[in-house]
Parts: structure tokens; sequence; C-alpha cells
């Protein structure tokens, strides 16, 4: 299954918020900054927790918009 999200890094908490229909991705806060990978691993550790699944980012790396995908 492949997820699409916007991020905002530097937020008050992790968490996955609602979906915005226009851009069909989940909006996802981020408590770290997007430097040395640090925001990247803690979307990984976010989504592997709700979905219990291996998460990769296949996408965006180094974008606010990622593409994820669970295996």
């Amino acid at each position: 299954m492949r997820i699409k999200i916007i991020v905002k890094t530097n937020a008050g908490k992790n968490e996955i918020q609602d979906f915005d229909e226009e851009k069909q991705a989940y909006k996802v806060l981020i408590k770290d900054p997007h430097v040395e990978n640090k925001a990247n691993k803690e979307i990984i550790k976010l989504f592997h927790k709700k979905y219990k699944l291996p998460i990769q980012i296949i996408s965006g790396l180094k974008n606010k918009e990622k593409v994820l995908e669970t295996g």
C-alpha cells in the first residue's frame, strides 16, 4: 500500500492529522527537524506503530511531500 503525506517538521508532537482532499495526502506533524534525516526516521516509526508493518519512504526523502510504502 502506498501512502502520500505532507510533513510539517518542528511541530509540538508527532501526529498523523487529517486527510487533505485537494492534495490527496495525509498531513503529518513531526517534532524533529529535517536535519540529518531525523524527521524521516520519526515518520517511519510513527507509521510503523500505526500500521504494524514495515514502512519505507520511496519518494521525497528531502521534500515535505513524501510517498510511503508498507511492505
